[in-house]
């Protein structure tokens, strides 16, 4: 009856929400941005500190990375989108370190952790960017995997700004694009750019990933007589 009760609510708190959006007066994208230009430091601060913590815990970094280039535009807003995502990397790796192998495998199962602590034995800054380039692996299970893998925090972070920067890059140029203030050829050559960033740091993981060692001869046999 319980659980019922609790889908009811859920329900009706969704009902009311897409009631109030599409009958309440929504602000149009550059006003939001107008509204960010008053706000002066103030909004990429508040932003920059709402990223870096909401983004520890299963939220996905996306909506803040449009909101970055809504509210900031695309130069301040990657810097902000950038910085926030290795302070919140740093935050979900030294929690996960803290906690313990133990407690994380318990709540992401073992079977990731075992896998991604394969995956970067021995792969450094490389390993992490390769894993934070796809798209389906979310951003804080993967540092939790991280924290409580082998590899130190200081390639953990190289390897995290590396992956993230070409996603993030063509997010916050999306979210300025919102308000119609870029240039169309200029977003162009950013989504190009944030593309070949991707290519050429794929190309970089495998050229550097390592060859699989070669098993060691079999000894001959002998017949026992």
């Amino acid at each position: 009856m319980a659980g019922r009760s609790k889908i009811l609510v859920a329900l009706v708190l969704v009902a009311a929400l897409a009631v109030a959006a599409l009958t309440l007066p929504l602000p149009s994208p550059a006003a939001v941005r107008a509204w960010a230009d008053d706000a002066g430091a103030a909004a990429a601060l508040l932003l920059l500190a709402a990223y870096a913590l909401l983004t520890v815990a299963p939220i996905p970094r996306t909506v803040f990375s449009l909101a970055a280039g809504l509210l900031l535009g695309e130069a301040l807003g990657v810097v902000v989108a950038i910085t926030a995502t290795t302070v919140s990397a740093c935050l979900g790796f030294l929690l996960a370190r803290a906690l313990g192998q133990d407690f994380v495998a318990r709540h992401l199962h073992r079977a990731p952790v075992r896998t991604v602590n394969d995956r970067l034995a021995g792969g450094g800054a490389l390993a992490v960017a390769s894993l934070r380039l796809i798209p389906v692996v979310p951003f804080a299970p993967l540092s939790y995997c991280c924290g409580v893998s082998s590899l130190r925090l200081r390639p953990y972070l190289l390897g995290t700004v590396a992956g993230s920067l070409p996603g993030t890059v063509a997010v916050v140029v999306l979210g300025d694009a919102l308000t119609g203030t870029t240039p169309p050829a200029l977003l162009v050559c950013y989504v190009v750019f944030a593309l070949l960033g991707a290519i050429g740091l794929l190309r970089a993981i495998r050229t550097a990933r390592p060859h699989p060692a070669e098993p060691p001869p079999a000894e001959p046999e002998y017949a026992v007589r």
